[in-house]
């Protein structure tokens, strides 16, 4: 049986100087994203579309999404198979077109997770694991590019 779950937030425009949309150079394309007893993201469109380069942007928080969740998924797998980690960094990168007409589209994101387990002996396992975070990962099942993954496996024994 499946299980639906809702999401709710609020954006909020914070670039009218004034005159509104009255012309392309007119307006900031700053905004909030807000949610229920969570605090405000403050964002723009990137620099690159006359955006502010201080705060996150659409892209930023797309590619975000795709790494979080994996390691969200990743750490659970983890738990389950007796991997301890005791240390996850993934610098991941998303690569996105602009087309013709101004839209675009991700043709793929990879993830390079750098993760430190306890125990040599389960490297292996950890190093599987990121093949079933993907196939479980929320967002992943939701996009129509490749996501690839390039990890990396520490070994540090627990203090």
């Amino acid at each position: 049986m499946s299980t639906r779950y809702n999401y709710s937030l609020t954006i909020k425009w914070t670039g009218n100087k004034g005159t509104g949309t009255s012309a392309y150079t007119a307006y900031d394309r700053s905004h909030s994203v807000s949610m229920e007893n969570k605090p405000d993201l403050a964002c723009s469109s990137d620099a690159a579309f006359r955006g502010d380069k201080t705060k996150h942007t659409p892209e930023d928080l797309f590619v975000a999404s795709i790494s979080s969740c994996h390691m969200l998924w990743y750490l659970h797998l983890c738990s389950v198979a007796g991997v301890v980690v005791t240390d996850y960094v993934d610098n991941a990168k998303g690569i996105m077109i602009v087309t013709d007409n101004g839209g675009g589209y991700f043709i793929e994101v990879t993830l390079y997770p750098e993760v430190t387990i306890t125990d040599s002996a389960m490297e292996e396992t950890a190093n599987e694991l990121h093949r079933e975070a993907n196939k479980l990962c929320f967002i992943a099942n939701s996009c129509n590019f490749p996501i690839h993954h390039k990890p990396t496996c520490k070994i540090k024994a627990a203090n």
